[in-house]
């Protein structure tokens, strides 16, 4: 008998995050769907395409950067579904700005989205762990820019900085727990995200649009733009069986951009 497994995903309406929760359904999961209410449609949609492959899947309205609301979330998903096993703290925000630029509201903006609601998720989902009883897995959202600042994404930047030392404390401290917890790093993947870095970069170095973002996928040794299931993937390990005896890692998926 197949013991039931549930994971909730932060920022799953779309994008990666979307990725992530139809590869975990995959994977036998019953998937909570954080996303912000506006949007909900996104969401339900995809809850829909997580029955489709035969999961129980539930949209949870959630401002990550709320610690209530990540917490109600967990708590959701976890009563909702019956069970909790793996939180996927993927929900992020870029910013594309000078760092001369930047201003105390946009650090706030970003680091309230990117790296507190890393923290909050981390807490809600350890208190629902240990009170299950559960080795839980946390997977969090890093990016290459987690391991190399990039010019004019300074807060963006320090924000993902953020994230990979929060992943190796937080590994050291919940081990003696059976918790793991580990960060995945994307490079350039074709979504939402990646389109409103282009038109900001557009604006700032002229280049036509689409022209940023392309000579940026020039720069990837295997040719070609990530996709959300690319980093899908390197989730999926994290979140199974095969990743028992990993934690406080930042695995860089990018199709060759950085080596570490």
């Amino acid at each position: 008998m197949t013991t039931k497994k549930v994971a909730l995903v932060t920022g799953a309406g779309q994008g990666i995050g979307r990725g992530i929760a139809l590869k975990l359904a995959q994977d036998g999961f019953d998937i909570g769907i954080a996303d912000i209410p506006a949007q909900e449609q996104k969401g339900e949609a995809v809850a829909a395409e997580i029955a489709a492959l035969g999961r129980s899947a539930v949209f949870v309205p959630t401002d990550v950067s709320s610690r209530s609301d990540v917490e109600a979330a967990v708590e959701q998903t976890a009563s909702r579904l019956g069970g909790f096993d793996v939180i996927v703290n993927n929900a992020g925000i870029a910013q594309v700005k000078p760092l001369l630029e930047v201003t105390e509201h946009d650090l706030e903006t970003v680091f309230s989205v990117n790296v507190n609601s890393v923290i909050f998720g981390i807490q809600a989902a350890v208190r629902k762990f240990d009170e299950l009883g559960v080795k839980g897995r946390i997977v969090n959202a890093a990016s290459i820019a987690a391991i190399r600042g990039f010019p004019i994404l300074g807060a963006y930047s320090a924000s993902k900085f953020a994230v990979r030392g929060i992943t190796q404390v937080a590994a050291q401290e919940l081990a003696p727990k059976g918790h793991t917890v580990n960060a995945y790093a994307p490079g350039i993947v074709g979504t939402g995200m990646w389109d409103l870095i282009d038109a900001e970069m557009h604006k700032i170095n002229g280049k036509p649009l689409g022209k940023n973002l392309q000579d940026n996928v020039e720069g990837i040794a295997l040719g070609r733009i990530e996709t959300p299931e690319d980093v899908a993937g390197v989730v999926s390990f994290l979140a199974g069986d095969n990743a028992v005896y990993v934690t406080g890692q930042v695995i860089i998926v990018d199709g060759g951009m950085l080596y570490n």
